[in-house]
């Protein structure tokens, strides 16, 4: 089955929900309209359908393979990152001062998930080159800006962030990795790295590795680890690879899915390289303060991830209504006679709405996020900005943890429309499945976004933002009731209906909110213990509001006359989600208020 870019959708969460107006305004994007981003969304639509879309399979069946330290990627990945660089892709929403195009982070938000779509394991190396450029151009000096991100921009060179260690997993307090100094103010780089996604490749000349590794002097813990930049080959003046470096990749993995993307071994310091023994390595910023470097990275690359499952889901959406829609068997349980499609039987229906509603609601969820951050980044108010850049890192736990189990759920509801069929991998079914289960797990799993969530989002101000979140849903249900007062009779019982659902869906967020606050005041392992079920019934919720809000905006445009079948799905959907999903909120608080019950679980070894 062919990916098909929803652009329609796009459009449509970018003007009702995210404000894309608000973000035409700000001083950045003052001359740019709508027509612009149209245009863009075509021709992204246009790119990843016709050019990545179709190397998806091919890759999940003939992955990148390393000989003697250099990886070759999948037949037509070369071909395909090279159009995707000369096409600008890579500098969509960067700053032109390096050569970016400058445009809004929410329509590079909705490229981005196209691109995902289209081929997830292809588009991992541009993402992680995204993080590389947000960094450097954060923490990087003006000299390290000007030889590195130009070329990443360009797609001439791929960026990559190495943290993980064999014995350090996600607890980077344990980073061993030595930077040696050397008399030219360069440093000398000795260690392992695994789970490299793209640490090595053929697609580009070059490749710039962010590294995290300690000084000999630095402290324990995450308080003595600095960021380094240590390129696969050194950069010459006139901005050319030049020598190789003492960096390779010792072996690929061999993974559940995205098998297309190379997820490298790799070894500094092996003495192999031309430039002697030691990875040769440029501090990036103030020595032991890489760990807060690398979170610039990080937090983009979550954000990121939070798409990708998004865009997994909507290809496993899109998969199985296409077979569904073509699958002829059974009759329909109203009586009429012959053999049906099986999108006609009632629970097959309820499985293709559940996984519509988690996906639209998501994406809206997530769109809704990167308009902040364009507001956070651009706007002309500092408190503004602020107040902004604070809900936008709010969000960012939410997209990534929820967004990310939503894609399991999604794709493996997939499997189940597809039946047997699912399960026989020709269908295609079950690599979005595949594809979709390291989501929750890189770049931070769904129990640490859940704890950052928890920690940093919720009881470092006592829950204040938290709870103003919630205030501004309790001001959309109000707008329901007031639309729905004026309404005729079927549409102000739908409205109605969605104001009362979200009621009880808020009204459940914010018991789970002050359960845990009161947790953390006399029992943190309480508090913790409920931060995952407190992250779901906080992403049902948001999920939520924003397809609330979308029924708003689809009522408007039928009362204007202006009322598509895209506006009666979406209502539809709307109404869905607040049947079958919006309840579950109510089950997290639920889980969350009863903490206490199993407060201090048996150790698993004592059972």
């Amino acid at each position: 089955m062919t990916y098909q870019a929803p652009v329609e959708e796009f459009r449509f969460v970018l003007s009702a929900l995210a404000d894309l107006d608000g973000v035409l305004a700000l001083p950045p994007h003052a001359d740019l309209g709508h027509d612009t981003i149209d245009a863009v969304l075509h021709e992204n639509a246009r790119f990843v359908q016709d050019v990545v879309a179709p190397l998806n399979r091919s890759g999940d069946l003939q992955p990148a393979r390393c000989d003697n330290g250099q990886v070759m990627v999948t037949a037509g990945f070369c071909e395909a990152f090279k159009a995707f660089a000369q096409g600008g892709w890579q500098g969509l929403h960067h700053d032109p001062q390096w050569g970016g195009q400058g445009l809004p982070r929410v329509l590079g938000a909705a490229a981005a998930e196209a691109l995902h779509a289209a081929n997830m394991a292809f588009a991992l190396c541009p993402m992680l080159t995204d993080g590389v450029i947000e960094a450097l151009s954060t923490a990087g000096s003006a000299v390290q800006c000007e030889r590195y991100i130009p070329a990443l921009l360009q797609g001439r060179w791929t960026g990559t962030m190495n943290l993980t260690e064999p014995q350090a997993g996600s607890d980077l307090a344990q980073v061993a990795t030595r930077a040696v100094p050397q008399a030219d103010g360069t440093y000398r780089l000795f260690g392992q790295k695994i789970f490299i996604t793209y640490g090595d490749h053929d697609m580009a000349e070059n490749i710039v590795h962010l590294v995290l590794a300690r000084t000999p002097d630095a402290p324990k813990g995450v308080k003595g680890i600095s960021l380094f930049i240590v390129p696969k080959f050194l950069v010459n003046d006139d901005g050319t690879p030049g020598p190789r470096n003492d960096v390779w990749c010792a072996s690929l993995e061999h993974k559940l899915g995205i098998h297309a993307s190379p997820t490298a071994v790799m070894l500094y310091g092996d003495s192999k390289g031309a430039v002697g023994a030691g990875a040769i390595g440029y501090r990036v910023g103030e020595e032991n303060r890489g760990l807060e470097y690398m979170f610039i990275m990080m937090n983009a690359a979550r954000y990121a991830v939070g798409l990708q499952g998004i865009a997994i889901s909507d290809r496993a959406l899109q998969c199985a209504q296409a077979y569904a829609a073509q699958r002829i068997q059974g009759r329909a349980v109203d009586g009429s006679s012959g053999p049906v499609s099986i999108d006609h039987h009632p629970d097959v229906q309820r499985l293709l709405m559940t996984m519509r509603a988690l996906t639209e609601a998501n994406r809206a969820m997530a769109l809704y996020a990167a308009g902040l951050a364009d507001k956070a980044h651009s706007h002309p108010d500092t408190a503004e900005r602020a107040r902004c850049q604070a809900l936008y890192d709010y969000f960012v736990p939410i997209v990534k943890g929820f967004a990310t189990e939503s894609a399991v759920e999604v794709t493996s509801l997939g499997i189940q429309v597809h039946g047997g069929m699912g399960y026989i991998e020709e269908t295609g079914a079950a690599q979005f499945f595949r594809d979709a289960r390291i989501l929750p797990i890189y770049e931070g799993t769904t129990a640490i976004q859940a704890n950052d969530f928890v920690g940093r989002k919720i009881l470092r101000d006592g829950g204040t933002l938290a709870r103003e979140v919630g205030t501004q849903i309790t001001g959309t249900i109000q707008t329901l009731r007031h639309t729905a007062s004026g309404a005729a009779a079927d549409d102000a019982e739908t409205l109605s209906f969605i104001a009362d659902r979200l009621e009880l869906a808020v009204a459940a967020y914010l018991r789970g909110l002050e359960q845990t606050l009161a947790a953390a005041r006399t029992d943190m392992y309480q508090a913790y213990l409920g931060s995952v079920p407190l992250l779901m019934l906080t992403g049902i919720v948001q999920g939520g509001w924003q397809m609330a809000r979308a029924v708003l905006a689809c009522h408007e445009a039928m009362q204007a006359g202006q009322a598509t079948e895209f506006h009666h799905q979406k209502r539809a959907t709307a109404v869905f989600h607040a049947v079958h999903l919006l309840p579950r909120a109510a089950a997290y608080a639920d889980a969350i208020a009863a903490g206490h019950l199993v407060a201090r679980l048996p150790h698993p070894r004592s059972l």
